[in-house]
Parts: structure tokens; C-alpha cells; sequence
């Protein structure tokens, strides 16, 4: 991750059929540049696989924003089903406008989205709870943090697992910008402003056209940067029995992450990491790094 400088003097000439600022979707943008769903999916049904000898059927995507987890879950097995939370009903009516036009008939009787704090959302207990893209960085006082993991772990079947995902190392501590580009348009990722004595960050997502034309703070994110050790902490207190890290590896020949991931204790103080919290509501032993009940 580092800053670069913008050079307004070398735009692209436009061509037919490209992405403008105002033919774009915000929410298709998001899809499209922040989020993986398959490999996302492929991971749930590892940690499944590994620790339960099963394939989840249930889960609970909370802050889900335009739902995409939810709704490619429905698509990938007959009997799954998924509940997409979030307090934004007008991305939630978006979602769903989406998942009619993309998903049959039995899928979309397998969704449901509903618009609610997930701290109250309450209904049928389910395998897993998602909260991914550090989207449960928004508790940033720990009582809120904590009462967020103790009503997942009331939401939970006996054997249910919570997933989670936490970012860091020193450029996540730091104000700057890093663009991507992508199909059609330019990704940036600013980290507007960090407050070291509290952790509350400022992150906004923009995107620039090859016309020029930008979409500036199309996502705003006010959090609060916890730690690994914060949310384990916190993850135990609210009951959870196990909880472990899966650390992302590195490609050797880019330096990027390479999309393979390790349970591990034992992380590497790079400039940016992207790490998996799997939390058990009662532990199996597995042989793990983190198998000790309680650890």
C-alpha cells in the first residue's frame, strides 16, 4: 500500500461502451471492486468441512450491504439458505431488485433480507453469521462490541460458527490513498483520517472514470480499528469456546496476498495484512493451533 500522485494532464481517450460516472451504479461498483464472493463461499465450506464433517446450510449475513453474499449462497447449494441484515433499506430494495432478476424462483424463496440493528434481529438460530468486510469495526466502544458477539452467539445452533474478518499492519495506521484499476474504472481506497489515542478511523471509497468523470466518497466508513487480540478477547468473554486465525500467505512471485489461507498463531508484522476470525460456539477438537478449549 502507498500514496500516489494523481496526474490529471494523461487522461484516456474515451471509448464507446465505457463506464462513466454517471452510467455507473454505486452498488454494482462495490460488487465489482470490493468483494469476492466465491472464494469467500469456498472458505465457508472448508471451515464446515474441517471442524464440523458438514456442509453449513444457514447463514446470517450481517451489514450486508447489497446482499451478494446471501445471494450467491442461495445459488450455490438447493438446500441453503440465507437472512441479509442491514439498517439501509434502500440497498437492501436494491439487493433484492437484483437477486429477481439473477436468482429462480426456489433461490429467492430461500432469501430473505430484512432490514434491522443485527444486535436485535433475533429469529431462527442458523449455522453461521457472517460480519466480513470489517463491517463490525462500526461498535467502537467495546460494551457494544461485545454485546454484538454474544447476541451472534445467541443467534448460533449448538454447533454454529461465526466468521469474521479483520485488516492491519503500519499502512493501516496511516492517511493516504491507493488506487486499483480495474475493468473500466479506477478504485480508490482513501484512509481519510486515523486518531491514534481512540483507533476511530475514516476510510472512503471513491471511483474514477476513463472520461475523467469521478465519484467521489461513494462509501463512507466510520470505525473504530480493533485488534486481533481486542476481538479475541472479546470473542471469548461473549462464550465463544474456540476462536482462531486463518492468516492470509503471501504470493511469492507478486508480494501480494496470494488468497490461500493458514490457521496460524503466529503473524508477520507486514505493511498490510488481511486475516479470518473463525469463532466456535462450543469447541471441537480439531487439532489446530487454537484446539485447547477456552484458548
Amino acid at each position: 500500500m502507498g500514496r500516489q500522485k494523481k496526474n490529471r494532464s494523461r487522461r484516456q481517450p474515451r471509448k464507446k461502451g465505457w463506464r462513466t460516472a454517471k452510467t455507473s451504479d454505486v452498488n454494482e461498483l462495490y460488487e465489482s471492486s470490493v468483494q469476492e464472493p466465491e472464494s469467500e463461499l469456498e472458505f465457508i465450506d472448508r471451515i464446515w468441512q474441517e471442524r464440523r464433517g458438514r456442509l453449513a446450510s444457514s447463514i446470517r449475513e450481517d451489514f450486508c450491504g447489497t446482499g451478494l453474499i446471501s445471494r450467491e449462497w442461495v445459488a450455490r447449494r438447493e438446500s441453503n439458505t440465507a437472512v441479509g441484515v442491514d439498517l439501509d433499506q434502500a440497498t437492501l430494495d436494491w439487493s433484492l431488485a437484483r437477486a429477481q432478476s439473477r436468482l429462480e424462483a426456489g433461490q429467492l424463496e430461500r432469501l430473505r433480507l430484512v432490514c434491522s440493528d443485527a444486535l436485535t434481529i433475533g429469529g431462527d438460530l442458523v449455522d453461521s453469521v457472517l460480519a466480513m468486510n470489517f463491517s463490525y469495526y462500526v461498535f467502537k466502544e467495546r460494551a457494544d462490541l461485545l454485546a454484538y458477539f454474544r447476541s451472534v452467539h445467541e443467534s448460533l445452533v449448538d454447533d454454529g460458527i461465526l466468521m469474521i474478518d479483520a485488516y492491519g499492519g503500519s499502512d493501516s495506521f496511516t492517511e493516504m490513498t491507493e488506487d486499483r484499476d480495474l475493468d473500466g474504472f479506477t478504485y480508490t481506497w482513501d484512509q481519510h483520517r486515523y486518531n491514534p489515542i481512540t483507533g476511530e478511523a475514516i476510510n472512503h471509497i471513491h471511483y474514477r472514470f476513463p472520461d475523467g468523470t469521478r465519484i467521489r466518497q461513494a462509501f463512507t466508513y466510520d470505525w473504530r480499528l480493533w485488534t486481533i487480540p481486542e476481538v479475541r478477547d472479546a470473542l471469548h468473554e461473549a462464550g465463544f469456546q474456540r476462536v482462531a486465525v486463518y492468516w492470509e500467505q503471501e504470493d511469492e512471485d507478486t508480494g501480494e496476498g496470494s488468497g490461500e489461507w493458514v490457521e496460524t498463531t503466529d503473524g508477520e508484522a507486514i505493511a498490510g495484512w488481511i486475516a479470518y476470525i473463525v469463532a466456535e460456539k462450543n469447541a471441537r477438537d480439531t487439532g489446530g493451533p487454537d484446539g485447547v478449549e477456552g484458548s
